[in-house]
């Protein structure tokens, strides 16, 4: 049986279903800030992607450089392209994200592995094989 998830006891097509300022009181202080004090230009265009995208409108890959885009619930369900700041990583959004920001799905760094040190690195790199 697959557990069904609830967004501070709603389900997701409740939320849907919910205005936008009904919404804003359940989400965190942050988020409901960032909401309330307007959306910008860039932001707003990249609402109108999302839209037509969950209408059937248009079948483009949603790219974007936004990363302080909080989910909403009508992005469930939808692969946006979140840049990492080298490349686009594609982001599957799922109910469990709703009142996070995009950016938290898509890490900026890799994780460092450290390999042989170089010759002349340091001193006791001199004894280190060269195959």
């Amino acid at each position: 049986m697959v557990k069904e998830y609830k967004y501070r006891g709603l389900q997701i097509e409740e939320l849907k279903a919910m205005s936008l300022e009904n919404l804003f009181k359940l989400l965190p202080s942050r988020a409901r800030r960032s909401l309330t004090r307007g959306i910008t230009d860039g932001k707003r265009k990249l609402l109108e992607e999302i839209k037509a995208a969950n209408a059937g409108k248009t079948n483009t890959q949603i790219k974007t450089h936004l990363r302080d885009v909080i989910v909403l619930p009508y992005f469930t369900g939808l692969t946006i392209h979140v840049y990492s700041g080298k490349e686009f990583k594609p982001v599957v959004i799922r109910p469990e994200m709703v009142g996070h920001y995009l950016g938290e799905f898509v890490l900026t760094n890799k994780r460092v592995v450290h390999g042989a040190p170089g010759v002349g690195a340091s001193r006791s790199s001199l004894y280190v094989p060269l195959k």
